[in-house]
């Protein structure tokens, strides 16, 4: 059983608030009421330890903190290609190995990954502007990070780890 709950906001459009189930594979739905899902809020799957797979609408624009906090199990996230926004502690302390960010996202916050045990590789978009300190604290494993000319990168942002960048 999947149940979420959602709210209006000024614009017309939802902010999912909240998120109860015990499926390994969770996909947000794009629209509610017939208004497009476009926010997702703070510690959305945290602690949830079955999820293996999320997938997000493309109508998503913003994700906020903790969302995937203690989820250790999870392997495929599946981010909306108009994602221009996250919050500092968005993935911290999951189980990811690999993501690709989309084209649309501008930024990579303070502790983004924090103590992603299992990250190894992070594709980023073109439309990255900058990646700030500490945003990959903590990433032990983690291997590479590709982006492309002129992302501005906190010189603290890999806490001084030699990567392939």
């Amino acid at each position: 059983m999947i149940e979420f709950t959602y709210k209006k906001l000024e614009d017309g459009t939802y902010c999912v608030m909240g998120y109860e189930g015990d499926e390994a594979v969770v996909a947000v739905p794009e629209t509610y009421g017939g208004a497009p899902v476009t926010i997702i809020y703070d510690n959305l799957f945290k602690g949830h330890s079955e999820i293996t797979h999320v997938a997000f609408p493309d109508t998503v624009t913003s994700m906020g903190e903790f969302i995937f906090d203690g989820c250790e199990n999870i392997r495929e996230i599946k981010l909306p290609s108009q994602l221009t926004s996250i919050w500092g502690y968005t993935f911290v302390r999951c189980g990811i190995e690999e993501i690709t960010l989309p084209d649309s996202l501008i930024s990579l916050p303070p502790f983004a990954f924090k103590d992603c045990k299992n990250l190894k590789r992070v594709v980023c978009g073109t439309g990255l502007k900058k990646i700030y300190a500490w945003a990959f604290s903590g990433c032990d494993r983690l291997e590479a990070v590709l982006f492309g000319p002129g992302v501005e990168v906190s010189p603290q942002a890999f806490q001084s780890k030699e990567l392939n960048t």
